[in-house]
C-alpha cells in the first residue's frame, strides 16, 4: 500500500468527489480524481488505483438507482461503449494523455457553449442511434485510458432531458459495465499490482461515502437546477482538462 501521506491528502478528497458525482450528478466532476492522484503518483498508477474503487462505487450506485435507468438508451450506448474499451486497450500505449485531455476539454466546453447558445430550447431531443453510438464509443476509449468517459457521453445524454434520477441511473449502469470490462485488460497491461489493489481497498470507503452523499444531494435538487449544476460541472471539467492538456503539451 502507498504510505506517502501526501498521496492520501490528494486522493481522499478526489475519491469522495468522484463518489458524489457518480451517486448524484451523472459523473459531472469525478474526472478531477485521477489528476489529483497524479500530483503524487504517475497517471497510469492513478488510473489503476481508481479502477477497483470505481467497481465498488458502481455497486452502490447501481443499487441506489436499480429501478431508474433507461433501457432504450442503454441499448444504443452500451455496445458502442464496450467497443470503445477494446479500442482503448489496443491504443493505450499509443495515445498521448495530454492530447486526450486537450480533446476532451475542447469537446466539453464546446458542447456547453453550444447548449448555452440554445438555452431557450428546454425540451429534450429525440435519441439518435448514430450519435449515441459515436459518443458512447469515444466515451469508452477515454474511460479506459483515464476514467474520463463522462464528457463525451454527456454530449449525447444531457440533451435527452431524462428525469434526473433516470439520467444518473443510466450513466451509472453504463459506466459500471465499462469498468468491469476493463479488469482483464488492466491486468494484462500489468496495472493491477498488489500495492495498487491494497491502496484502492483503503480508499474504497471514501468512494462509497461519496455515492451515498451524492444520492442524498440529488434528491434535494429540483430538476431544472439539477441540469444547471451538471452543465456547470461539465464546463469546469472541460476547463480543467483543457488547462491540463495545454500545460502538458507545453512542457
Amino acid at each position: 500500500m502507498i504510505a506517502d501521506p501526501a498521496f492520501y491528502l490528494a486522493a481522499v478528497p478526489g475519491v469522495l468527489l468522484f463518489g458524489i458525482s457518480k451517486g448524484g450528478f451523472a459523473g459531472g466532476f469525478g474526472i478531477i480524481t485521477v489528476p489529483l492522484m497524479a500530483l503524487v503518483v504517475s497517471p497510469a498508477q492513478a488510473a489503476a488505483i481508481m479502477l477497483p474503487i470505481l467497481l465498488v462505487m458502481d455497486l452502490g450506485a447501481m443499487w441506489a438507482y436499480r429501478a431508474d435507468w433507461d433501457r432504450s438508451v442503454m441499448k444504443t450506448i452500451l455496445p458502442a461503449g464496450l467497443a470503445g474499451t477494446v479500442v482503448g486497450t489496443l491504443t493505450f500505449s499509443l495515445l498521448s494523455v495530454d492530447g486526450l485531455k486537450l480533446l476532451l476539454g475542447a469537446i466539453a466546453l464546446g458542447f456547453v457553449l453550444y447548449r448555452w447558445m440554445r438555452r431557450r430550447a428546454t425540451a429534450g431531443v429525440a435519441p439518435s442511434r448514430v450519435k449515441g453510438a459515436f459518443w458512447a464509443m469515444l466515451s469508452g476509449v477515454t474511460s479506459f485510458i483515464a476514467h474520463a468517459g463522462g464528457p463525451p457521453l454527456s454530449v449525447y445524454t444531457l440533451p435527452l432531458r431524462l428525469a434526473p434520477a433516470m439520467l444518473v441511473g443510466t450513466t451509472a449502469f453504463f459506466f459500471a459495465a465499462l469498468n468491469w470490462s476493463k479488469v482483464l485488460p488492466y491486468a494484462w497491461l500489468g496495472l493491477l499490482s498488489l500495492q495498487n489493489l491494497a491502496t484502492a481497498a483503503a480508499l474504497a470507503p471514501a468512494g462509497l461515502a461519496g455515492v451515498w452523499a451524492g444520492v442524498r444531494l440529488r434528491r434535494m435538487v429540483e430538476p431544472e437546477l439539477f441540469y444547471r449544476v451538471v452543465y456547470g460541472f461539465l464546463a469546469l471539467t472541460g476547463a480543467k482538462l483543457l488547462f491540463d492538456g495545454l500545460t502538458g503539451i507545453a512542457r
